[in-house]
């Protein structure tokens, strides 16, 4: 069975470490994780990965966050994917960062990325896994904080929450939507 995984986030390195691109960064632990090397493909840098049986082909759009759409579009025709089997990998600014919330539909939530995705494909029935970044910034400063680095403080957990994401990706293939979101979804 194949699934794909749109890690969303912006290219260039002035966004590679920034809250915004936590997509990327779990997408880049699970390629290095299974010696897997991103190629430049359409609309996206692609890869993929075997876990337990399971296919996953990784994708981290060049299209920037908000054109997102395009690369999940082309990707879920192109792979004969169905849209039941896609999962995306966001930031997620009502969530305390490092807090995970798996999800099989809902609305954007104010995200530009999943707003553009739910345009494009004509629905919010796909599957998301939100990456909590917290939204500790003044009024009128979010687009300032997602689009900068996590502080030391949050870099020093990053690593075990990337990992924690990455295992929610994997199980969202393993189990399905409803079984993995009782696993990923725990207090």
């Amino acid at each position: 069975m194949k699934f794909l995984v749109m890690a969303l986030g912006n290219i260039g390195p002035e966004y590679a470490d920034t809250r915004h691109n936590i997509g990327f960064m779990v997408a880049d632990y699970l390629a290095a994780k299974h010696d897997a090397r991103f190629e430049i493909g359409r609309h996206a840098f692609v890869t993929e990965i075997k876990s337990k049986g399971k296919s996953f082909t990784l994708v981290k759009p060049t299209t920037y966050m908000n054109l997102s759409g395009k690369a999940a579009a082309h990707y879920l025709s192109a792979l004969k994917i169905p849209v039941s089997q896609m999962l995306v990998v966001t930031d997620d600014l009502a969530l305390p960062f490092g807090k995970l919330r798996l999800k099989g539909k809902g609305s954007a939530g104010g995200h530009n990325g999943l707003k553009h995705i739910q345009e494009t494909l004509g629905t919010d029935e796909y599957a998301r896994l939100r990456f909590g970044v917290d939204a500790n910034f003044p009024k009128g400063r979010q687009v300032d904080y997602v689009l900068d680095p996590f502080s030391p403080d949050e870099q020093i957990e990053l690593p075990l929450r990337i990992e924690k994401a990455a295992d929610a990706v994997l199980t969202f293939g393993a189990l399905g939507i409803e079984r993995a979101m009782n696993v990923v979804n725990v207090k």
